[in-house]
């Protein structure tokens, strides 16, 4: 069960984000956590606000729809987003969402503060999932451009013939250097691998090998 006092730290409409955590709460996937939660504030008439939820996987947007009695809600992932940012205006502010593709999303009348704390989670979230996919693909090469390992065999040890009567000293046993034992790929850096192998051979395009990385990121 979320708490709902802990989305109300900067005059967020109360009635607002009590509705919209009772829907986001059956919404959420595995290990999903909201961070921040801003709730528009137009104005004049503030009767139906959008909200914009930062959670550790994505952005929420609610937008109430027929007068109140339902609710819309779009979702973006971080693998589909390019950069977040506000502008800080007379009335509030915007907060300003830009997907990889398509247009940018502008959500008006965010309170300052609001705005700035939606900013700083989402700026975050975000960097944390780039710097982890820069960590995939940098696994990625290595595994790519790693040395092959050859095992060598260590040459025969020639025992002299004693000397008569005298019994032939004892002759130590060869050093076998230990074989390096590699480990196997996860299933996830294979996945990666093969793909960007087709994209190499120029057998998919490169939006086709980006959404499929983005999908199999996603599902990592």
């Amino acid at each position: 069960m979320i708490l709902i006092d802990r989305f109300l730290s900067d005059e967020q409409d109360p009635k607002a984000v009590e509705k919209v955590l009772g829907k986001l709460n059956d919404m959420l996937s595995a290990n999903e956590e909201l961070i921040y939660m801003a709730v528009q504030k137009r104005p004049a008439v503030n009767i139906l606000p959008t909200c914009i939820v930062v959670s550790n996987k994505r952005i929420f947007y609610c937008e109430p729809g027929n007068f109140g009695i339902t609710m819309n809600f779009k979702d973006i992932s971080w693998k589909t987003i390019k950069e977040v940012s506000f502008k800080e205006e007379i009335f509030g502010s915007k907060f300003i969402c830009v997907p990889t593709y398509g247009e940018n999303i502008i959500t008006e009348y965010i309170p300052k503060v609001q705005a700035r704390k939606l900013y700083q989670a989402a700026h975050e979230q975000l960097e944390g999932f780039k710097e982890h996919q820069r960590q995939i693909e940098l696994e990625e090469r290595r595994s790519a451009t790693s040395p092959v390992t050859v095992n060598t065999v260590p040459a025969p040890v020639v025992e002299e013939e004693p000397m008569a009567f005298i019994p032939p000293a004892p002759v130590a046993a060869p050093y076998v250097a230990p074989v390096p034992v590699e480990e196997p790929e996860d299933e996830t850096t294979l996945k990666l691998r093969k793909l960007k192998t087709l994209y190499d051979k120029q057998l998919i395009t490169l939006e086709e090998y980006e959404a499929k990385k983005a999908d199999i990121l996603d599902s990592f």
